[in-house]
């Protein structure tokens, strides 16, 4: 599903522990961390894409975490070309996400990277709330910058 405007539809997560740092991830296959984040499906609502994601992902349930906040729009950014694949008649530029902000309220045990068929992670630690800021992938860094900004006053123990 892609908009007129070329970006594809996804939810964020960044997802908090008791100390405030947040939770980062290994891609599977390659070297890259990252925050957990997927395509909304057809018929679904950002909250449905969240916690389907999160399952999928990260194997949390919904009983699992606490939503602290989410951003108040769209957040863009476009993927470099060699990055970017057709996507029927519209040109996929990139991605557009709301941004959540989740605590876990389960444990660190909790944790799965192993209930997707195809899992999108093969490892995964707790970070300072800001580094992610330089650890991510240059094109990423504006949104990710963005939307810890945006949600950092509702961080708080």
């Amino acid at each position: 599903m892609i908009d007129r405007d070329g970006y594809r539809p996804n939810v964020g997560i960044i997802l908090t522990n008791a100390e405030d740092q947040v939770f980062w991830a290994r891609r599977c296959r390659c070297d890259g961390w990252q925050f957990p984040q997927g395509g909304i499906q057809r018929e679904e609502t950002v909250e449905q894409a969240l916690f389907r994601e999160l399952h999928e992902e990260v194997g949390l349930a919904s009983g699992q975490v606490e939503i602290r906040g989410r951003t108040r729009g769209w957040l863009r950014y476009d993927l470099p070309r060699t990055y970017q694949r057709p996507h029927g008649a519209r040109r996929f530029r990139g991605q557009k996400q709301v941004w959540f902000l989740l605590r876990l309220i389960g444990s660190d045990a909790d944790v799965r990277l192993d209930l997707s068929t195809s899992p999108e992670f093969d490892a995964w630690r707790w970070v300072e709330y800001w580094s992610p800021i330089d650890a991510i992938v240059p094109f990423k860094r504006e949104v990710y910058q963005m939307a810890l900004t945006e949600l950092a006053p509702l961080l708080g123990r």
